[in-house]
């Protein structure tokens, strides 16, 4: 019998995401408007990464830093939206265990790269603004690559840990997983063997994946703040201030999400405000970005109307 109910314990081979429920109409118009937001955000993230390699005035670490994080929203909506989109229009879809596995694995991993860039693009304008005459010497093309390099190979490389031992617990009973799409918490309570490695693995992680890289922007923007205040000029104080705003108002999204649903969730936060909250990193998130950093970015905007009178002159010439 213990043999039967061990095997037994295996059999779960895939796993079925409920998603959103509701009508028909509902969920053809959700499934509309979040392949319209989707959409919006992989062309965005993408002009930034065109703008910044083509427009020779972009070709500084603040830019560059800025392509990877559009990098790591075109992964992570990549990872979450086209499947969540298939699975509210058949109101639910099954997906397999190891393709949850998998995408839970790019998930973390671009999360967690997303917090070291963050952090990374956080420790630039803290150089630029606090100690600007080694800010050319400090922030090299070499440096750079070394730090962006660094953020996506700790991301990818950590996030492998919780990922395999999540992959080896036996899965039994129900297969329905009320989300829509393979999150940490709401597939561990899918298990059946013992959970508690796995959770001493997440929060072991999440303290240099996450507090440890909060503290350190709290701290850095605290100086930027103290620094600027002191600026006597109001118009060098708005020009210091403008460059570092965007960059805080994308951390504060991003940060307020993260610690929402997984630091510190609200005490009988329902499943339904759970996923609304899910959605604001996985689609919201990375659609917002290149908007908050083109229309609070003078550099931005002016290579966006140099591209298009470009190719406006490029388009008559063709005509003519």
């Amino acid at each position: 019998m213990d043999t039967f109910h061990e095997n037994n314990l295996t059999l779960v081979t895939e796993f079925f995401l409920l998603g959103f429920q509701g009508t028909q109409h509902f969920r053809i118009f959700l499934a509309c408007l979040l392949l319209v937001i989707y959409t919006a955000a992989i062309c965005g993230n993408l002009l930034i990464i065109t703008l910044v390699s083509t427009s020779k005035t972009l070709h500084t670490p603040m830019y560059f830093f800025l392509t990877q994080l559009s990098i790591s929203d075109i992964f992570l909506t990549t990872d979450v939206v086209p499947n969540m989109i298939h699975v509210i229009l058949n109101n639910g879809g099954a997906i397999a265990f190891s393709n949850c596995i998998a995408q839970l694995y790019f998930f973390g991993a671009t999360e967690a790269s997303e917090c070291l860039i963050l952090t990374v693009m956080s420790y630039d304008r803290y150089v630029a603004v606090c100690n600007p005459l080694r800010y050319t010497s400090i922030m090299t093309s070499g440096h750079c690559v070394k730090l962006a390099a660094m953020c996506w190979i700790l991301g990818f490389s950590t996030v492998l840990v919780y990922v395999i031992t999540t992959s080896k617990l036996k899965f039994c009973g129900g297969n329905i997983i009320d989300h829509f799409f393979c999150d940490y918490v709401p597939l561990l309570e899918r298990a059946c063997s013992d959970t508690l490695i796995v959770e001493v693995e997440v929060t072991l992680l999440s303290v240099p994946l996450v507090i440890i890289p909060s503290i350190i922007i709290i701290v850095l923007y605290a100086r930027i703040i103290v620094t600027i205040l002191r600026i006597p000029s109001n118009i060098d104080r708005k020009k210091a201030f403008s460059t570092c705003s965007s960059h805080l108002i994308v951390v504060c999204i991003f940060y307020w999400t993260i610690f929402t649903v997984y630091v510190f969730p609200t005490r009988g936060q329902t499943l339904t405000i759970s996923k609304i909250l899910s959605l604001l990193y996985t689609v919201v998130t990375p659609f917002i970005n290149p908007i908050i950093y083109s229309l609070r970015n003078k550099d931005i905007k002016k290579a966006i109307h140099e591209t298009r009178n470009k190719l406006l002159m490029h388009l008559q010439l063709s005509i003519n």
